[in-house]
């Protein structure tokens, strides 16, 4: 085996959670570009299954949607027990997804006036499905005894605070935003909950890892673009295929002896 050869995921089988959203699709394609064959977890079904018929169509692997609703332990079980009778087993594990707010208004609040119920709403989106995944898809892994590799998504707002300078006239798809306190709890919980997981399946080879974009373009205004690449060392926001070739490290062998981290892909955002 040559070094080039331990990125290949040829032969393995990955579940991305979130796969039809703007990263998840991205990182579907990466992984069943280095061969992997991929389960696209989405609620959003008929997404997840256009992500499917594309993957099939341009790469020579095997990809299936499944339904999942993730902040439901039943549906996790479910869709886990569709992916091993699918595919027969569980090699990667991308618990990429987060959710949106049911109320942009209340998500979007001041501190001072921020509600507990949207506080609820998303931790247990962001931090309690990655629990459930982890924790069921997790259990499938040990029971296989070959490994396996477990990559979380966080975000930079989870191991730094927002510069709220940045939202000055800025807006995303038309409304004004900023970054709210429970967003970064959550994350840092993504990042907090990786270490520790990474620990207690080290015996098992399950290595574990945090993979933490920073802004990605995604429909943003030009004033927020300009004043999020005003403060990174690269001077400008990330595309989204930039974050792919992080997870097939982490995902592949090239990785063996990685566990536990956190790869930052900031332009240097957390540099200074």
């Amino acid at each position: 085996m040559t070094y080039v050869d331990k990125f290949s995921l040829r032969g393995k089988t990955a579940i991305v959670t979130g796969g039809a959203g703007i990263l998840g699709s991205h990182f579907c394609k990466g992984l069943a570009d280095a061969g992997a064959n991929v389960a696209i977890v989405d609620m959003n079904i008929e997404n997840a299954t256009i992500v499917a018929r594309e993957i099939e169509q341009n790469y020579d692997v095997i990809a299936s949607s499944v339904y999942c609703d993730l902040t439901s332990e039943q549906s996790v079980k479910k869709m886990v027990e569709a992916v091993v009778a699918k595919f027969g087993s569980i090699d990667i594990l991308h618990n990429n997804a987060a959710g949106k707010s049911s109320n942009l208004n209340d998500f979007f609040a001041p501190f001072e006036e921020y509600e507990l119920d949207q506080w609820k709403e998303i931790m247990s989106t962001n931090l309690d499905s990655m629990f459930l995944v982890a924790k069921h898809v997790g259990k499938v892994m040990k029971q296989q005894c070959t490994g396996g590799a477990i990559i979380q998504t966080a975000s930079i707002y989870g191991v730094m605070g927002p510069d709220n300078r940045i939202y000055d006239g800025s807006y995303y798809l038309e409304r004004q935003i900023n970054t709210p306190a429970i967003y970064s709890a959550s994350k840092g919980g993504v990042v907090a909950l990786t270490k520790y997981l990474a620990t207690y399946w080290a015996k098992d080879g399950i290595r574990v890892n945090t993979i933490t974009p920073g802004g990605v373009e995604s429909g943003q205004n030009e004033m927020f673009k300009q004043n999020y690449g005003n403060r990174v060392p690269l001077g400008r926001m990330a595309q989204a295929e930039e974050m792919v070739g992080a997870l097939i490290y982490l995902a592949s062998d090239a990785s063996s002896y990685v566990t536990g981290q956190n790869i930052l892909i900031d332009g240097g955002l957390s540099a200074w």
